[in-house]
């Protein structure tokens, strides 16, 4: 493995793909002032005034913004080439940054944020050329267990975004609630977002109890589109995820006829897998697609998820309506059914010019024609997707799973179950061996997962979540050779600095 050079001086997370050091530093003192290549570019204007404000946190020195600055943010053709790449020159007289897109300078302006964090009178000179190895750079988080208020979804992207991650997974839909406004189905956020109640302690072990607490709560429309405004001015894609044709449950208390049985259902208040699972009626498939006429609207990603995953057949074998499809479609058996099921709703979101993202149960029965597959039960399933030619993010449970504990289960809050501890995070490589480099270039990238069953709380996500997205930033940034546990090591408490300085309640690493 190659040796990184310069992390003491240096304290960068995620590692850039060419650092070359110099001597001296550059001095930041009142009246440093910002230029940008282009005055009347809205985008350059509001880095520099991120920059401005990153500067007065981290190192009480007022900068100002205008012509003939030392520092400069610029786009330019002859920046280093690809989508999200940046050059970054410090010298003891001037700071530029270079570009050919707003993204790229977002990042430059983030690597410069972690060196003013680390010395914050005195940058220490350096010439960094970089670019990320994946295009998909993904943090998940779930909401459809326990509900969480906007301002802290910001807060979650903003964090990502700091060390360089781009997709943002929301988790909009399950059977413990649904969490975004829907204007043709209004009953989805006004029964379907609410719980009576919830199960206290584990799921799976122990004597069950209930709260006796109603929880829920959703996102306007008009909150969605603020969030997916907010993110991508920080280079954050956020892809929306609407579950089907299992984890259904609250909108099922909402629109019973879409069910296999008759209703009344009411909104899970454990956790686990609820048999009620959507219907493959006509009628449904009506109501999904409204359903995901209004999502398209609020968000403009390429991909939109659509789960496949945990969805149990047994209404399935039971319903007579079901069984005369898997007839009339000369279908095997009920997995057949939801490949079909699958391929009826990419259909429509091709016809709409997008792509469809399930987990990797959307394999079973076979894969839709374009399918992207989100391979979390290990690597199999993104290997056999890659190997069939589609593309595929990789999740798998073992390395990049957030509700895991980190350490002693003794010594820990409640979680799910499993054990990743950073060091596991740290060591995954999403390319697996298996494929040849043709194959390897259908693996987009990394994405990690909060699933918050047993996170109450936004205390106990950024818990959950940091040091470990630390890791998966690097394995997602940096390139395989410069991966380095013991570099890592090094530059982490400069990131823990920045964590407890931003007030992220993170868990302190042994």
């Amino acid at each position: 493995m190659a040796t990184v050079t310069g992390p003491a001086r240096y304290p960068l997370i995620p590692w850039p793909r060419s650092l070359e050091a110099r001597d001296g530093t550059f001095a930041l003192a009142a009246g440093t002032r910002i230029s940008t290549s282009e005055e009347g570019n809205a985008d350059l204007r509001r880095l520099a005034g991120l920059l401005r404000g990153y500067i007065t946190d981290l190192a009480g020195v007022d900068a100002d913004i205008g012509p003939g600055g030392a520092i400069t943010i610029a786009l330019r053709s002859d920046a280093p080439a690809g989508e999200e790449a940046y050059r970054l020159d410090i010298s003891p007289e001037r700071i530029e940054l270079v570009a050919r897109d707003a993204r790229g300078l977002f990042y430059g302006v983030q690597t410069l944020r972690q060196l003013i964090a680390a010395s914050p009178k005195a940058i220490p000179a350096v010439r960094i050329e970089d670019a990320p190895r994946f295009p998909w750079r993904g943090l998940h988080l779930d909401v459809g267990r326990h509900f969480f208020p906007v301002e802290f979804i910001k807060r979650y992207i903003d964090l990502l975004a700091t060390f360089k991650l781009n997709t943002f997974h929301w988790h909009l839909t399950e059977d413990q609630g649904w969490r975004l406004e829907i204007k043709k189905y209004p009953k989805l956020t006004e029964v379907g977002a609410w719980r009576k109640e919830t199960i206290v302690g584990h799921a799976r072990r122990g004597p069950k109890g209930y709260d006796g607490i109603r929880h829920g709560g959703f996102y306007t429309q008009d909150q969605a589109l603020e969030v997916v405004v907010y993110a991508a001015e920080r280079g954050v894609t956020v892809l929306p995820e609407i579950e089907m044709p299992g984890h259904s449950l609250a909108a099922l208390a909402a629109y019973p006829e879409y069910a296999n049985v008759p209703g009344p259902f009411e909104v899970r208040t454990t956790w686990g897998i609820s048999e009620e699972v959507f219907s493959p009626s006509e009628a449904t498939f009506t109501f999904l697609e409204g359903v995901l006429r209004e999502v398209m609207d609020i968000f403009p990603n390429a991909f939109i998820h659509i789960g496949g995953d945990e969805a149990p057949k047994k209404r399935w074998k039971e319903s007579s309506a079901a069984q005369e499809i898997i007839k009339r479609e000369k279908l095997r058996d009920e997995d057949e059914l939801q490949s079909w099921f699958i391929r009826r709703i990419e259909r429509f979101l091709n016809a709409n010019g997008r792509r469809l993202v399930g987990w990797d149960e959307i394999l079973e029965g076979g894969l839709a024609p374009h399918a992207t597959v989100m391979s979390w039960r290990g690597t199999k399933g993104g290997i056999a997707a890659a190997k069939q030619g589609h593309d595929v993010v990789m999740a798998p449970q073992e390395d990049l799973y957030f509700d895991h504990y980190q350490a002693d289960p003794e010594h820990e809050p409640l979680a799910i179950g499993g054990m990743t501890p950073i060091e596991d995070t740290y060591a995954y490589e999403p390319i697996p061996s298996e494929l040849t480099a043709d194959e390897a270039k259908h693996v987009l990238g990394p994405e990690a997962c909060v699933w918050t069953e047993y996170m109450p709380t936004t205390e106990q996500v950024e818990y959950m979540a940091y040091p470990r997205v630390l890791a998966l930033a690097e394995v997602a940034w940096s390139t395989r050779e410069a991966r380095d546990w013991e570099s890592f090591r090094s530059r982490l408490p400069a990131a823990l600095g920045m964590l407890e300085r931003l007030g992220v309640r993170y868990r302190k690493p042994l």
